[in-house]
């Protein structure tokens, strides 16, 4: 995976958090430790900063990259709805920060030979793993096993795809010929059952679909609820909470919980208003467009 990978959000994120010198923060979506290099130089030599991600490739990018930072960095090959366990299994009984930088990486989009983008020709996996095992459910199970009922649901619920009953119908009817099971060829069928005006548009009609296959295969909303439970135990009183989403989907959810909190008294929301890439950045980073960073700080040790 060479392709460099931009951090969204990065001084907003950083100030947001508040960190000080001797912080141990957790950083529950590391990639290839943009934001956490900064984490480090933060919370300087006294501090930890314990990168999380299933994706042993970005792990191994983010320790090259954290070994030149000042903070001790701890890696963590696992996802972040485990976060409390993994922290518990290395003697971290809490923190004092945590970022959730949600969604899929440029890496992974442009480079990880996992079918995450309908720019290129891949097997059609969709994980997060790096090396998914025979027991990991790939976007190749979805589309080959299910009735169109079920993946018109998907489609609708994950992609907030309007076509989301003529595509799956038209996925279960192609599979009869051949198997779905590259990149191009879901975006050959997707197309098939779309109006033309719909392909004509600036978002490439396959978007959706993807985003809902994607979502799907590895649980990501139930992850980031279960994530995000799972940070705020190990949060310190005063610690602080940041998550930077990029769809309306994972926005509520974490909109949602920090209400929650907010409304029993247990977290003051820090970002009175949703914080988004100023102009600049999204020109210089196309994919920050759809960004949005919430904060909330723990009150109660609850």
């Amino acid at each position: 995976m060479n392709t460099p990978h931009t951090s969204v959000l990065l001084q907003e994120t950083i100030e947001g958090l508040d960190l000080q010198p001797g912080f141990v923060v957790v950083d529950a979506t590391v990639g290839a430790g943009g934001h956490s290099l900064l984490m480090s130089e933060q919370i300087g030599s006294e501090g930890v900063v314990i990168g999380f991600d299933a994706d042993k490739n970005a792990l191994q990018l983010a320790s090259e990259k954290l070994a030149t930072g000042p903070a001790k960095f701890i890696p963590i090959e696992s996802n972040f709805r485990h976060l409390a366990t993994k922290l518990e299994e290395i003697g971290i009984g809490s923190v004092d920060a945590v970022l959730f930088d949600l969604g899929v990486s440029s890496m992974q989009l442009d480079s990880g030979k996992r079918g995450f983008s309908f720019r290129f020709n891949e097997p059609l996996l969709m994980t997060l793993k790096t090396t998914p095992t025979a027991d990991d459910l790939t976007a190749l199970d979805l589309v080959a096993t299910l009735e169109a009922k079920d993946l018109a649901i998907i489609l609708k619920n994950y992609g907030e795809e309007q076509f989301a009953d003529k595509i799956s119908s038209a996925i279960v009817e192609a599979r009869r010929t051949a198997p779905i099971d590259t990149t191009f060829r879901l975006i050959e069928v997707i197309e098939s059952a779309v109006p033309n005006w719909y392909k004509k548009r600036r978002l490439h009609p396959a978007t959706k679909t993807f985003q809902a296959l994607r979502i799907a295969t590895n649980d990501e909303l139930g992850a980031l609820t279960e994530g995000l439970e799972s940070a705020w135990g190990m949060l310190k009183t005063g610690g602080r909470l940041a998550v930077i989403s990029f769809h309306s989907l994972e926005a509520k959810i974490v909109k949602n919980f920090y209400k929650d909190k907010k409304t029993s008294g247990l977290g003051e929301i820090i970002s009175k208003k949703v914080i988004r890439p100023s102009r600049t950045e999204i020109v210089e980073n196309k994919r920050s467009r759809s960004a949005s960073l919430r904060i909330i700080k723990k009150l109660s040790d609850r």
